[in-house]
Formats: structure tokens, C-alpha cells, sequence
């Protein structure tokens, strides 16, 4: 059953690798001009979309170190289960990475209300409309990488973010420019923060529930064990365990209790097509045990 979990992540690497190092480069390239262009045209907005896009690209790269890690762990036996929590490792990462950046942006904004700056309007509305296209192409290349992989997925919704600071960027631009109000600025900073804060805090809550090894959310734990109660020659299913061992990949192990004159090899192979067809469980541990043995009375978690 393990074995097919492999050849997932080799076909998300292959499907997605290109990908990967093509938004990176868009969206490297592009922070650089970003930071460059922010100190030119002293747009606060710009400076903070750029230290957005650099933990878009942070994020891109931990995706591919985490797909390169995994299919070199292969190779060692002692990495019993590769490094596929390589990438929930680095989501947690750039989830602290965002939650930086969103304050020092609001710390900067206080800054600003209380001594409007003057900004560059015609660099800084060039340059965002630029980004937007930037941040377009990125969207495009992770969008079909979104649905397999936790990190692929954050990067694609920070990037996602940035399309919509592009556009406040733009609007605060075009505001400065006719209406000479300074304060767009800041404002559109704040909100760039806003749009930062949320994202972080929903990737970081789905890495910390993977490295706690807590149910999936889309699994109901007792209807697992029912099921497996219904399957011919089970009379006990205790010691259930369900977790997800990196994003798309939700493991189980259980003890079945099995009534005398059953066949083993029937009752394990219906219990796996039960939790493949009914929960999409693809590696699961079954131990099985004559329905009187007494053995795990004793074990406690």
C-alpha cells in the first residue's frame, strides 16, 4: 500500500517541478524590482508587497527543497517515512514568515499616519502594474499544484494576495497621483497586511494539526471504526488511530478483533478496501487478534 504513496510524490514532483522553479523565478525577479522601486518612489505599499513577494518565493523554494528531499530520503533506509514532513515543516515556516511581515507592516503604517511621507505616484502605479502582471503569470503556473500539496497551496494563496495588493497598489497610486492624498499609502499597506494575516493563520493551523498527527478534519474517526465493524469476521476494533503524514497522504492503524474461522488474509483485504472506498485511507496498519485476546488492555495513550 506504501509503495503507491511514493509514487504520488514522485508524480507531483514530475507534474510540478518546472512549475515551481518558473514561479520562483517570476517571483524573485520581481520582489527585487519591487524593493528596488519601493525606496525609489518611498511607497510604503510597494516596500510591503515586496516583503510579501519575498515570502511568496521563500515558500516556492521550500515546496521544491521539500520535492527534491523527498525523492533523495528514497535512498535511506533509515528514514523509514522519507521526509514528506519536510513540506509541512516549511509551511510552518513561512507561516512566521507572513505573520513578520504583516507586523512590520502595521508598525510602519503608525508610522506614516503620524508623518505622511510624499511617494512617487508615476514609479509606483508603473511598477504595481507590472507586478500584477508578475503575480498573474505565478497564479497560473501553482494553480494546478494547489489542490495536491500544503506548501504548493500556501504559495499559491500568498500569491493569490498578491494579485489583490497589485490592485491596491494600483488604486493608492492613481489616488496620490490625482488627489495628491499621501495617506493611500499607508492605508493600502494596512490593508495588504489584512489580506496577509488571515492566510498565515489558516496555513499555520493546517501544518500544526499534521505535525500533532490530529484526524483529518474531512474524517469522521467513529464512522471509521463502525465501518470497520461491518466488515465479515470483525467482532472488535479498538487502538484506532487516523492522521495525515504530509498533505493528501492520510494514514490508519487499528486492531481488529476476528472472530475464530475467518480467514485473515479476507478480513485484512476487505477492512483496506473499506477505508479506500469509503474514507480514501490508502496506507493503513492492521493488526488482527483472536477476538479473546486480552493483550492491549493495558496499553494507554
Amino acid at each position: 500500500m506504501g509503495a503507491g504513496h511514493d509514487h504520488g510524490a514522485m508524480s507531483l514532483g514530475a507534474r510540478h517541478r518546472g512549475r515551481l522553479w518558473a514561479a520562483l523565478g517570476v517571483t524573485g525577479g520581481f520582489m527585487v524590482v519591487e524593493i528596488v522601486m519601493g525606496l525609489f518612489s518611498n511607497s510604503l505599499a510597494l516596500l510591503s508587497d515586496a516583503g510579501h513577494m519575498a515570502t511568496d518565493a521563500l515558500g516556492i523554494a521550500m515546496a521544491l527543497a521539500a520535492i527534491i528531499a523527498v525523492r533523495r530520503s528514497r535512498s535511506r533506509p533509515r528514514r523509514t517515512f522519507g521526509l514528506y514532513r519536510l513540506e509541512v515543516l516549511a509551511a510552518l515556516g513561512n507561516t512566521v514568515l507572513l505573520f513578520a511581515v504583516a507586523v512590520w507592516v502595521l508598525i510602519e503604517s503608525v508610522g506614516r499616519f503620524r508623518e505622511p511621507t510624499e511617494v512617487a505616484s508615476t514609479a509606483m502605479l508603473v511598477t504595481a502594474v507590472v507586478g500584477l502582471i508578475a503575480n498573474l503569470v505565478s497564479l497560473g503556473l501553482l494553480r494546478s499544484g494547489a489542490s495536491e500539496s500544503i506548501n504548493v497551496r500556501g504559495a499559491y494563496f500568498e500569491v493569490l494576495g498578491d494579485v489583490l495588493g497589485s490592485i491596491g497598489v494600483i488604486v493608492a497610486a492613481v489616488v496620490i497621483a490625482t488627489t495628491g492624498w499621501w495617506y493611500a499609502d499607508p492605508v493600502i499597506a494596512v490593508a495588504m497586511a489584512g489580506l496577509i494575516l488571515p492566510r498565515a493563520a489558516r496555513l499555520g493551523r493546517d501544518a500544526l494539526r499534521i505535525l500533532l498527527q490530529t484526524a483529518p478534519e474531512h474524517i469522521d474517526v467513529p464512522a471509521v471504526e463502525e465501518r470497520l465493524r461491518t466488515v465479515p469476521g470483525v467482532t472488535d476494533v479498538h487502538d484506532l488511530h487516523v492522521w495525515t503524514l504530509t498533505s493528501g497522504m492520510d494514514v490508519a492503524s487499528a486492531h481488529l478483533g476476528i472472530a475464530s474461522g475467518h480467514e485473515l488474509g479476507g478480513v485484512l483485504s476487505a477492512a483496506r478496501s473499506a477505508l479506500h472506498e469509503d474514507f480514501g485511507i490508502d496506507h493503513a496498519t492492521l493488526q488482527v487478534e483472536p477476538q479473546d485476546d486480552r493483550g492491549c488492555e493495558s496499553l494507554t495513550w
